[in-house]
């Protein structure tokens, strides 16, 4: 149900950006559906010599700015409308975001976990050969996304290599450093939304260093993202994972012995950090209490960050959110009605497609390194990567300011307006 949810509220967003904007009737029934469904069959040998079937998908939605652009993942529930939506969410954020890309997405309906590295590597490659024809450095980039690495990245680019004869790095992005990756992919997603989010409070006139922050989700995003928080002044008082959270009124002292105190045990309850030890029975010291990952979302903080699931913030709880600020750095947080919720509660949203870009637009930098043969130091990533961030929260924010419409609104109407431009001068050079 929540795949089709995902699609509906792709279309929904379409629907609403034609409310609000004036676009051709054209152009909106081109975007209603992707340019081009690859939908492969792929049969592998397991370890054991048994032949397994199963489906590949990639969904290549619209070209106008550049080539198709977007992840891979491999996941016993992936389907068509799921990716669909995905592909489609993928176009808007790299418009957004102003990189020379458009959308898709794609993956394997497989869980990876019941799977060797080598049945892996053996189903990749036929991945690879199946959407050969359809991809390359200026056609389709794919890129990791669930349950894809650096490695599956790698075993891409070198298969495709070998297909074409000859050395094709950016056909893939997220591969690792030694292999033609970029200085600062790990920590890109976590720090753009920082960037994100100092240029939105700089706009609103606020302090970071007042501004009080809950984070649900401390995965490779969540984590990077509150480490930079942190630096930059903000009070972390709560995280969470999957298996619960802590809450420290006070705020959390040190990030990364958090994540070390979740490495060492496995999950994040628990892990109440005074100087380098961290045990529950600091707990009372800290003033702190367990919080579950629901409870996390209703925390009286100034900035709320949903950072791991979709549809976590729903019609049911969106009237008890007692931050001012979200940030959305997980894709689709909010649904379609709590974003309605928000919007009359004047809650500012920072939405996905903006606020979670900075890994697309480390990714473009990776294939641009890649295209020019060139290798930039993590400062000058960083440095171009606010650069961009802050270009975008601006136009985002101007145009939200002139139209009395939401960020997200906003978001969409630029991505929107870009596409149809760049639509527009294409058709031209073609008559």
């Amino acid at each position: 149900m929540v795949k089709h949810n995902l699609w509906h509220a792709a279309k929904q967003q379409l629907e609403k950006a034609e409310k609000a904007a004036k676009f051709s009737p054209l152009f909106i029934a081109q975007l209603s559906q992707p340019e081009r469904i690859i939908e492969l069959s792929l049969p592998f040998f397991r370890d054991s010599g048994k032949v397994e079937v199963v489906r590949g998908y990639r969904i290549q939605y619209n070209n106008a700015l550049g080539p198709y652009k977007g992840g891979l993942r491999y996941h016993q529930d992936v389907s068509m409308d799921e990716v669909k939506a995905l592909a489609f969410f993928m176009m808007i954020k790299n418009a957004v975001i102003g990189v020379p890309f458009g959308g898709g997405k794609g993956g394997i309906t497989v869980n990876p976990k019941t799977l060797s590295e080598a049945e892996l590597e053996r189903l990749t490659r036929l991945f690879t050969r199946g959407l050969a024809p359809n991809i390359g450095p200026t056609v389709d980039v794919p890129a990791p996304d669930v349950n894809t690495t650096p490695k599956t990245m790698s075993w891409i680019a070198d298969e495709y290599s070998k297909i074409v004869n000859k050395k094709a790095l950016a056909v893939v992005t997220g591969k690792p450093i030694d292999k033609g990756g970029s200085l600062g992919r790990t920590e890109a997603t976590g720090l753009g939304g920082v960037y994100a989010l100092l240029q939105v409070l700089k706009k609103m006139g606020k302090n970071p260093k007042q501004m009080t922050v809950a984070i649900q989700g401390f995965g490779n995003v969540g984590r990077y993202l509150a480490y930079f928080l942190q630096k930059e002044g903000f009070k972390i008082v709560a995280l969470s994972d999957s298996n619960g959270g802590i809450f420290v009124p006070g705020g959390i002292e040190n990030i990364d012995q958090i994540q070390k105190c979740k490495e060492g045990k496995g999950y994040l309850a628990g892990c109440y950090c005074i100087g380098e030890a961290c045990d529950i029975l600091n707990k009372d010291k800290l003033s702190g209490h367990d919080i579950s990952n629901k409870e996390i979302l209703e925390l009286p903080v100034d900035i709320l960050v949903p950072s791991a699931l979709e549809n976590v913030i729903t019609k049911t709880n969106a009237p008890k959110i007692k931050a001012k600020i979200i940030l959305e750095m997980a894709n689709g947080p909010t649904t379609f009605k709590a974003d309605e919720i928000l919007n009359k509660r004047r809650i500012t949203v920072i939405p996905d497609v903006l606020a979670n870009s900075g890994g697309v637009v480390v990714s473009y930098f990776e294939w641009y390194q890649n295209m020019n043969n060139e290798k930039w130091t993590k400062k000058e990533v960083f440095a171009k990567l606010k650069k961009k961030m802050k270009k975008a929260v601006n136009e985002v924010w101007d145009l939200s300011q002139q139209q009395k419409i939401s960020l997200r609104d906003a978001s969409y109407a630029v991505s929107l307006k870009r596409i149809e431009e760049a639509h527009n001068k294409n058709q031209g050079k073609k008559q």
